[in-house]
């Protein structure tokens, strides 16, 4: 990766909207994303659902393109184009290769500056997006992580689904999706990525074409009082054969140093095949198929998630077999064979996704966009190589002995419940 800071750059359009570039120069391909700064997270109680709404209108048709030409137009060049919202950002991204980059970012920009917002394909959307709801009712794993979030933060913006519920998805106008696409869909408030083989001036010369008369400003983000949290258990009965239970520890918000320790910390408790959940959850016990852990964290706060899908009869020596294990670490510390491995993950992990100019733009957007910088793979790497036994320690110490929150969906889930009250 030598010379690495020559290939990634930051440039700011007139209008303020900046993007950041990274030339891969031995592939033949280029991905590109616009972020736009809003998700369920900046969304007000009567305003849920609509950033996912909004994502999905966009490839239902713009001022000159109709759903079906979006599409066409894309396989005709042999190209990928999706989107997806998240609790913090909305992402539209094309993959294509290089010689086809001006038809990718024309599209983009089309559907997300352009959208139609038909009333008649917005009421066919509507019906897509209450089934999308349906499908997460009939999938007790994803259910237990939006409950565990509704849980751990309550009537906050982050407890509330990315979906919205289905009485207000129902009852949206195409007043409400203009509003609030007016009120966040502008420059200062989005970023574009590129990753990938391009010409730099000809990548310039289109981004000015395409997003250079884009217009707007959204209002500063507000703070949310995510500091005063009080985490709860929350339950619900589902006639399934198997428990799904998630326990949830407050963790780091994006940018906070703390990050590369916790990332090193999960590796070894229960985000890996190695780490001691599965090994003893899953490997010696037999008690469960699937039982992870991981961090995520959002720009105000984070959270720390376990999870374990068991049979009923199983739950109370499972749950006894995490608070052990949370027990151990606390007590008797972390070893420095599992450290070493730990560490060692998460190095090569972040090593590997340097080879997807797809990855490579989803991790420079998503960081300018939310951070407002982006390291280079080298001080990325180096903040790795730093973390000590200690670092990852003091973060146990920290997050496992916060309160926690809990969710369980499953039959006899309000008894089961009290099995994870602390």
């Amino acid at each position: 990766m030598r010379g690495e800071q020559l290939f990634l750059k930051q440039y700011t359009l007139k209008n303020g909207l900046r993007i950041i570039a990274e030339q891969i120069t031995y592939i033949r391909s280029v991905s590109v994303g616009v972020w736009i700064g809003v998700g369920s997270m900046r969304e007000s109680a009567e305003e849920n659902g609509l950033s996912h709404f909004l994502e999905h209108m966009a490839f239902k048709g713009t001022e000159k393109r109709t759903s079906r030409q979006i599409a066409e137009e894309m396989d005709r060049i042999g190209g990928q184009t999706n989107a997806f919202t998240a609790k913090d950002c909305t992402c539209f991204y094309a993959r294509v290769a290089q010689d086809d980059m001006e038809k990718a970012v024309d599209i983009l920009a089309d559907i997300t500056l352009n959208p139609k917002l038909d009333k008649d394909e917005m009421n066919k959307e509507r019906g897509v997006i209450l089934e999308e709801i349906s499908m997460v009712e009939d999938e007790p794993e994803e259910l237990a992580h939006d409950l565990l979030a509704q849980a751990q933060y309550g009537s906050l913006p982050l407890g509330r689904p990315i979906l919205g519920p289905e009485s207000l998805i129902s009852a949206y106008s195409r007043a409400n999706l203009m509003d609030f696409r007016n009120k966040w869909y502008c420059p200062n408030n989005a970023v574009i990525s590129i990753a990938g083989n391009y010409d730099e001036k000809e990548m310039l010369d289109l981004m000015e074409r395409c997003f250079g008369a884009w217009e707007g400003k959204a209002p500063e983000h507000t703070r949310g009082g995510y500091e005063s949290l009080m985490p709860s258990v929350l339950y619900k009965e589902k006639d399934i054969e198997q428990l799904n239970l998630c326990l949830g520890y407050p963790g780091f918000a994006i940018g906070d140093k703390k990050l590369v320790p916790l990332a090193v910390l999960n590796n070894l408790f229960g985000g890996s095949s190695s780490s001691r959940l599965f090994q003893k959850v899953r490997e010696e016990l037999g008690m469960a198929y699937s039982i992870y852990s991981y961090p995520s964290s959002n720009p105000e706060c984070g959270m720390f998630s376990i999870y374990v899908g068991t049979a009923p009869k199983n739950a109370k020596k499972v749950v006894e077999q995490i608070d052990s294990e949370i027990d151990k670490l606390l007590k008797n510390g972390i070893g420095e064979d599992e450290f070493v491995m730990a560490k060692a993950q998460l190095r090569s992990g972040f090593i590997l996704s340097l080879e997807s100019p797809l990855s490579r733009m989803q991790s420079i957007g998503n960081a300018l966009l939310l951070k407002g910088e982006v390291a280079t793979p080298d001080s990325r790497l180096k903040d790795i190589d730093a973390v000590t036994r200690e670092d990852v320690q003091a973060c146990a110490d920290i997050i496992l002995q916060a309160r926690r929150s809990g969710a369980v969906v499953g039959r006899n889930a309000e008894k089961l419940s009290e099995l994870i009250r602390a």
